[in-house]
């Protein structure tokens, strides 16, 4: 692993505040690795070995079932993913893949479940990860069941326009493919939402999504800090 990578990943939550001596020993158990775009990482249903870091690049994990697929996440540095199944030592429940050339640490999952036998501070960070993991998760299936798919999509370009910095304008973080099995839509009907969008203050412009009319998004639906992951602000402006 490179050295300095080490600084980024203790800043994570999970390794933030947990002795140096045991983030000393996670990190001589764990390796850094280069992947190309649009390779597995691992698939559902396999052993979870290792607790995964993206460092670099972007990591779509997602599901299929009965000839259908879905996006659960997308995944961007600095930050780990599959805890649950690490810490369980189960199956993992979710298959990854890169979605552009990245670079993943990779950390033994009996190495960290020792280390949290020994660091009481450990243990307490991931049973807080998996506490926000599962609030993250209740959100997100609170959102697919008590509103429509254009309050969704509404909902969705709200957020993303906060999290880029209250900026009327943002590029689609991922293919709308992605983003219509996020919604628990189709590609069609995404199309067929963001056009609908128009009259409501939502420009659309290949892969730049511009919000023309603050006010009239906003009557679609509203952010709710018990639906939504993040709730931000937004400043009134025209693109």
């Amino acid at each position: 692993m490179r050295k300095e990578e080490k600084p980024s990943i203790r800043k994570l939550p999970l390794f933030r505040d947990i002795m140096p001596q045991t983030f000393d020993t996670l990190m001589m158990a764990a390796y850094s690795q280069n992947f190309p775009p649009l390779l597995d990482l691992f698939r559902e249903g396999e052993k979870a070995d290792f607790l995964h870091v993206v460092v670099e690049g972007a990591v779509e994990l997602h599901a299929k079932w009965n000839g259908r697929e879905t996006v659960m996440a997308v995944v961007r540095p600095v930050s780990a993913f599959i805890l649950a199944a690490c810490v369980s030592d189960m199956v993992y429940l979710m298959s990854a893949r890169t979605l552009e050339k990245s670079r993943i640490i990779m950390l033994p999952a009996g190495d960290l479940r020792s280390a949290m036998r020994r660091d009481p501070d450990l243990a307490m960070a991931s049973m807080n990860e998996l506490a926000m993991s599962y609030r993250v998760m209740v959100r997100h299936a609170k959102n697919l069941k008590l509103r429509s798919a254009r309050e969704r999509l509404a909902a969705w370009i709200l957020q993303q326009s906060g999290l880029a910095g209250s900026t009327p304008s943002f590029f689609l973080p991922l293919e709308k493919r992605q983003l219509a099995t996020y919604l628990g839509i189709t590609a069609e009907s995404l199309s067929r939402l963001l056009r609908g969008l128009q009259p409501d203050g939502v420009k659309v412009d290949g892969t730049r999504i511009i919000i023309t009319d603050i006010n009239r998004l906003r009557q679609v639906t509203e952010l709710d800090h018990l639906l939504d992951d993040e709730v931000v602000t937004f400043e009134d402006r025209v693109s």
